[in-house]
C-alpha cells in the first residue's frame, strides 16, 4: 500500500518510501546528477521526465540479461491496465498509436499527438490522480481524417493482441463511430473510480473501470469471490454473476485460459528467459510468478509473494495485480510492474531504520493490544528503476509490498526507496510551488534547505515504519480490507503518513544518525504536510469532492487536527490569497497522536461506520472557490501539475543460437518513441522508429 508527497507531485504507490541519512543520501544524489536536462516534454499540465538508471553499468553481464528479460515481461503486461481502466481503452490506444506512428500532413495530427501523450501517461483518457475524464482539443472529424490517412500508410493492418486488423475504410468508420462517445462525450463514463457517485448510481455503476460489468453493490450481497484480486465480475442476462479470472492457462490445459491470457502468456515467455538468468533463489520466485499467471489462484500468488519478500536480489522486480485503489469497492487489483537495481550504499543506511522498527512500534500512541509483539524487520533497499509499466510510474517514489497480511505478518515486507524517480521529480519541480504557498519566507527557506531531507525521511517512516506497524484483532486477523471496504486505502495511507509525523521528533532518529537538524527537519515535515493539503486542490479542476485515496488522507489529517485541536493549524487570507500554516507544532503533534490512535483502532477492529464518518466529514469535500484560487496561483508558476516517466531503453544483441551476447542501455529520444516501441510488441504495423515530430 502507499502514498507520499513530493513538494509538487503526489507520490502514489503501493507504499512510499524515502528514508535516508541526509549526509550519505545527499552525497549519493550529487554523484548521480543527470547528464542532460531531465524534463523531456510538457503537454498541458503534464511533465515527462527521463528516469535514469546509471547503476546498470555496474551489473554483471548475467544481471544485465536478467534485467532485459524482466523488463520485457513488464512491457508485455502493460496493455492490461488500459483495458482495466475502460472497456474502450485498448481500442482507443490502437487507434491513437496507429495515427502517431503513421503520420500524414494534417495540422490536427499535432493535437492528436499531444492528446496521445496524455493518454499514455494516464493509461487512458481519465486522469491518473483525479479519475476524471479529459477531452481532446481536436474534433471527431479531425480524428477520422487522420485515422484514414494513417490507414493509407499501413496503420491497423495487423492484429493488435486480441484486436483484429482494420483492413477497409468501412471497418475504420465503424470503429470511429463506436469510439465516438468514449473520446468526445464528457458525460459518457466521466470517472475512472467514483467513490462519491451522483444520484441513481452506486460506486460500481459510476466508475468506468472494468472490474465489474453490469454489477451493482446490491448484486454482490452474499456473493463470494474465489479470486477477488484478479478477476472481473460480470452479470449475465439471466441475473447470475460470473467471475472471470485473469490467467494464461496451464500448458496441459487442465486450467483453461482466462481473461488477459494473451498478455500473461507473452509475459510468461519473457519470465522463463529471465528465470534462466537468475540465481536459484530468484529463479524459484520467477517460477512461482509464472505459475500464478497460469492459474490465477490466490494460493499461487501467496507462494510467489512469500518467496519474493525474502529475496534481496540486486536486480529486483514485481509484476502482477497488486493495488486496489482503482476499484471503488477496494477489492480488485490493477496491473503494475517494475524492474529495479539496488543502490547498495544508500541501502545500507536505510537498513538502520528497518532494524529498529520494533522501537517505533513500542512508542506508537495506540493501545497496547494493537501493538505487534513479534517483529520481522522489513527488507529495505534503495533502487533505480529500469522499467515502470501498468499502474506504476515515476510518481511512485517508494514501495512497500506485499499487501497481503498473511505474508507480511510472518515474513515482513520489502521496502523500496526509488532514488531515480525522486531525483527526476525534484530536479524537474524545484521549490517555486512551495514558496508560493508558504505563509512566510522563514517557512519557505526552511523547506528549501531541509525539504529534500524531510521528504526522504517522511517517505522512509511512512513505508518502513508506518505500513508495517500495528496488529489486528483476532476477529479480523486475515485483514481489515473486507470490513473497511472503499475506505481502507484512505485509512491505511493516513495511518502511514501519521506514523511519519509522529516519529519525526523522536530522539532515536538522531541516535541512528538518520536526521541532521532534527528540530528544523521535523518542522519542515509538518509544514509540508499542512501546505500540501491546500496545494493538492490544483489537480481537481471539476466538482467539489476528492476521490483519490492519498489526497483524501492528507485532507483528513489537516482538517481533523484543525477541528479537534484548537490552535494547532491556522488558515487565513492575505492579499487575496489563502494560506494554511502550523500555528503550534506541539499541538499539531498532539492531533497527530489522537487521529493515529483512532485509525489504528478502526483498522484493528474493522470499524466501517467509524472510518466512514471520519473520511466523509474531513476528507472528501472542499470549497470550489478555494480550488479555483489555487489553480490560478499555480498557473502563474508555469509548472506541471502531473508527471510521467520515460524509462531506460534496453536492447539485446543475440548470438546466432538466440542467446544474449550483450545488453545495451540508452534512453528514448522522445516520449512517443518509448510508447510506440513498447506497443510494437503486439502491433507490428507500428513504425516505432519514425515517430511523429
Amino acid at each position: 500500500m502507499a502514498g507520499s508527497v513530493n513538494r509538487v507531485q503526489i507520490m502514489r504507490t503501493s507504499s512510499i518510501l524515502s528514508c535516508c541519512l541526509p549526509l550519505l543520501f545527499s552525497v549519493a544524489l550529487r554523484a548521480q546528477q543527470p547528464s542532460a536536462p531531465v524534463l523531456m516534454d510538457v503537454v498541458g499540465d503534464t511533465g515527462f521526465v527521463r528516469v535514469e538508471a546509471k547503476s546498470f553499468s555496474t551489473l554483471s553481464p548475467r544481471e544485465q540479461e536478467l534485467g532485459f528479460w524482466l523488463t520485457q515481461a513488464a512491457i508485455a503486461v502493460d496493455p492490461i491496465v488500459y483495458d482495466q481502466f475502460s472497456r474502450f481503452g485498448l481500442r482507443q490506444k490502437r487507434l491513437l498509436e496507429g495515427i502517431v506512428a503513421h503520420p500524414g500532413s494534417d495540422p490536427a495530427e499535432r493535437k492528436i499527438l499531444a492528446f496521445t501523450k496524455l493518454f499514455w501517461a494516464n493509461h487512458g483518457n481519465h486522469n491518473d490522480t483525479t479519475s476524471r475524464k479529459f477531452l481532446p482539443e481536436f474534433s471527431s472529424e479531425d480524428l477520422s481524417r487522420a485515422a484514414h490517412d494513417a490507414q493509407k500508410h499501413g496503420a491497423f493492418s495487423s492484429n493488435c493482441a486480441m484486436l483484429p486488423a482494420i483492413m477497409t475504410g468501412a471497418q475504420l468508420d465503424r470503429e470511429l463511430k463506436e469510439l465516438q462517445a468514449s473520446f468526445f462525450d464528457p458525460q459518457f463514463e466521466p470517472m475512472l473510480t467514483a467513490k462519491s457517485p451522483g444520484p441513481g448510481q452506486d460506486i460500481l455503476q459510476a466508475s468506468s473501470n472494468t472490474f465489474y460489468a453490469g454489477v451493482t453493490l446490491n448484486d454482490l450481497k452474499g456473493f463470494v469471490e474465489s479470486n477477488p484480486l484478479n478477476s472481473r465480475l460480470v452479470k449475465k442476462p439471466e441475473g447470475k454473476i460470473q467471475e472471470i479470472v485473469y490467467r494464461a492457462g496451464t500448458p496441459d490445459r487442465k486450467v483453461a485460459p482466462g481473461l488477459y491470457a494473451e498478455f500473461l502468456s507473452r509475459a510468461n515467455t519473457k519470465l522463463a528467459r529471465a528465470r534462466s538468468a537468475a540465481d536459484p533463489v530468484q529463479a524459484k520466485v520467477i517460477g512461482d510468478l509464472i505459475r500464478y499467471f497460469q492459474t490465477g489462484q490466490f494460493s499461487d500468488w501467496i507462494r510467489y509473494g512469500t518467496g519474493w519478500v525474502q529475496d534481496n536480489a540486486t536486480v529486483d522486480f514485481n509484476n502482477g495485480f497488486v493495488e486496489i485503489y482503482r476499484d471503488a469497492r477496494g477489492a480488485k487489483g490493477s496491473l503494475q510492474a517494475f524492474v529495479s537495481i539496488t543502490d547498495k550504499p544508500v541501502t545500507e543506511t536505510m537498513s538502520r531504520l528497518a532494524a529498529n522498527a520494533d522501537y517505533f512500534e513500542a512508542h506508537a500512541p495506540w493501545a497496547a493490544q494493537y501493538k505487534r509483539k513479534s517483529f520481522k524487520a522489513p527488507l529495505v533497499k534503495a533502487v533505480e528503476m529500469l522499467a515502470e509499466t501498468g499502474d506504476f510510474d515515476v510518481s511512485t517514489i517508494g514501495d512497500n509490498l506485499p499487501n497481503e497480511n498473511a505474508i507480511h505478518e510472518k515474513y515482513g515486507t520489502k521496502n523500496f526507496l526509488i532514488t531515480g524517480n525522486t531525483r527526476a521529480l525534484n530536479e524537474a519541480s524545484g521549490h517555486r510551488a512551495f514558496r508560493e504557498f508558504a505563509v512566510s519566507p522563514e517557512i519557505a527557506d526552511r523547506e528549501e534547505k531541509y525539504g529534500n531531507e524531510a521528504e526522504d525521511l517522511n517517505t522512509a517512516l511512512h513505508e518502513v515504519i508506518g505500513h508495517g506497524s500495528g496488529r489486528l484483532s483476532e476477529r479480523i486477523k486475515g485483514g481489515s480490507e473486507p470490513y473497511l471496504k472503499e475506505y481502507f486505502s484512505t485509512l491505511e495511507e493516513a495511518r502511514a503518513d501519521l506514523m511519519a509525523l509522529w516519529n519525526a521528533g523522536d530522539p532515536k532518529l538522531k541516535e541512528l544518525d538518520l536526521i541532521s537538524n532534527q528540530q528544523e527537519v521535523s518542522k519542515a515535515m509538518y509544514d509540508m504536510a499542512t501546505v500540501t493539503q491546500l496545494m493538492q486542490l490544483r489537480r481537481i479542476r471539476v466538482g467539489n469532492t476528492i476521490e483519490e485515496d492519498h489526497e483524501r488522507d492528507r485532507q483528513l489529517i489537516v482538517n481533523f487536527i484543525r477541528d479537534r485541536v484548537p490552535g494547532s493549524i491556522g488558515e487565513f487570507d492575505r492579499g487575496g490569497k489563502t494560506y494554511i500554516q502550523v500555528a503550534d507544532y506541539s499541538k499539531m503533534r498532539q492531533g497527530v497522536g489522537m487521529l493515529l490512535t483512532e485509525l489504528m483502532r478502526i483498522k484493528a477492529e474493522g470499524d466501517y461506520a467509524a472510518i466512514k464518518a471520519l473520511v466523509d466529514a474531513y476528507g472528501v469535500h472542499f470549497d470550489p472557490a478555494l480550488r479555483d484560487q489555487v489553480v490560478t496561483r499555480f498557473q502563474k508558476l508555469s509548472l506541471p501539475t502531473y508527471w510521467s516517466g520515460v524509462n531506460a531503453r534496453l536492447t539485446a544483441k543475440h548470438f546466432p543460437d538466440g542467446k544474449i551476447e550483450s545488453v545495451r542501455l540508452d534512453y528514448p529520444r522522445s516520449v512517443e518513441q518509448q510508447y510506440l516501441e513498447r506497443a510494437a510488441m503486439y502491433d507490428v504495423s507500428l513504425r516505432a522508429n519514425t515517430p511523429l515530430k
